[in-house]
């Protein structure tokens, strides 16, 4: 089976570009929006070389993932456009609820049989509490004063990466047979969705309330470890900006634009 996008997204203006193998997705994304490209440009690979996750980490994606890159060129506020990451949790989480069939996953806590896939600030997205997806997001300014935002979203299909400090899974690992084309081409759908939900920022109250009804962790203790320190507390929202927001012990609200956050256990052995 091959890579396509559904036909929402392509009569919606957006195009695919696929690969059986690539060195960065986000890498070839930027470079066509430096080249002239336009944007709204899907480039997918069912393996990355190269791939790298936030603040310069390796992403391991052996052949059957999925790595996916939305080209996005614009001209609002870049900081505006950073909210897009919240539309691909919501648009990859909705894809993963179409293509996994209801109760033959093995995630704990879905609710009547089904499944669940939960929302880590601010780029991931669990199940079961483990690792199934990563997004980062890259951006480039152009010489026509526009931006170039690429949106990549890394999906372990059949394999995850083993030796890491936290749970990671795989769609393969949790008992499903979905494959990386099909999930894109349900990831090409929902993202079309979101987007016009998101409506150039008009509509990012409406993202960050239906991201928080999906986000691991509400309300329980955490640690964010930010720029080598650690910030304790309980995850209480995520403001109208989508910074995460802490209630620290005594009881200010601490908001964070960017950090990696820990829960329970591991949240208590990051504060040490």
């Amino acid at each position: 089976m091959a890579f396509s996008l559904a036909p929402t997204a392509t009569l919606d203006g957006y195009r695919l570009e696929a690969h059986e193998t690539v060195g960065s997705t986000n890498a070839l994304a930027l470079e066509r929006a430096r080249q002239g490209d336009r944007g709204r440009l899907w480039i997918v690979s069912k393996r990355q070389e190269s791939g790298r996750g936030r603040r310069g980490r390796a992403w391991e994606s052996p052949y059957g993932n999925l790595a996916a890159t939305l080209l996005w060129v614009g001209q609002s506020e870049l900081k505006l456009a950073a909210t897009l990451g919240f539309v691909a949790g919501l648009a990859i989480s909705d894809a993963l609820a179409a293509v996994v069939t209801p109760g033959r996953v093995g995630i704990d806590g879905g609710g009547q049989g089904g499944t669940r896939f939960e929302l880590k600030w601010p780029n991931d997205v669990l199940a079961g509490g483990a690792k199934l997806v990563g997004i980062l997001l890259e951006s480039s300014l152009l010489d026509d004063g526009r931006y170039a935002l690429a949106i990549g979203i890394g999906v372990n299909v059949v394999a995850h990466p083993e030796g890491l400090p936290y749970r990671a899974t795989s769609l393969a690992g949790l008992g499903s047979n979905a494959d990386a084309e099909t999930l894109f081409l349900a990831l090409s759908d929902s993202w079309n969705a979101n987007a016009r939900d998101w409506d150039e920022g008009r509509g990012l109250a409406r993202i960050r309330d239906r991201w928080l009804a999906r986000a691991a962790g509400l309300g329980s203790e955490v640690a964010v470890r930010v720029d080598g320190n650690v910030l304790s507390g309980v995850f209480e929202t995520i403001d109208d900006d989508c910074r995460f927001v802490i209630r620290s012990q005594s009881g200010e609200a601490v908001r964070i634009a960017a950090g990696d956050v820990h829960f329970g256990a591991v949240a208590s052995a990051a504060a040490v």
